[in-house]
């Protein structure tokens, strides 16, 4: 009777480790998977977007760049694809980028002519709180 005993222990152990590997390998990955899955960032929230400068200083040579970054974002902080952002502020240009995967919209600037710009961008018609300078010299 001992015997039986050991060897059902023995047999209920062995399913128990197969069915803790079998969850562990198979059902635990793609539950973490779903739990972290961002989902896809649909609104745009005003307050979250920003613009920064990622160069600002640049040569007035016409070749020489400026780069000024403007990012989409969510009410969560996600940054939102696919959103057309405006950028005005320098002589007589209005320029246009969509947002990318991560949200940012990239604006490279070039100039014939010197002086500093303060640019404003604008999302869905509304501008940006903050607004960035540039520079072209010789």
């Amino acid at each position: 009777m001992k015997y039986n005993k050991l060897y059902l222990s023995l047999i209920i152990g062995f399913f128990g480790i197969l069915f803790l590997g079998f969850m562990a390998a198979s059902v635990l990955p793609k539950a973490f998977v779903t739990w972290t899955k961002a989902a896809p960032a649909s609104k745009v929230s005003l307050g979250n977007s920003y613009l920064i400068g990622g160069r600002i200083l640049a040569k007035a040579d016409g070749t020489d760049k400026c780069v000024v970054n403007v990012f989409v974002m969510d009410s969560s902080g996600k940054g939102v694809k696919g959103v057309p952002v405006n950028l005005s502020g320098m002589v007589g240009e209005d320029l246009q980028s969509v947002s990318e995967n991560d949200g940012k919209a990239i604006f490279e600037l070039t100039s014939n002519r010197e002086g500093q710009f303060s640019l404003i961008a604008t999302i869905n018609g509304i501008p940006l709180e903050k607004v960035i300078k540039v520079t072209f010299r010789n």
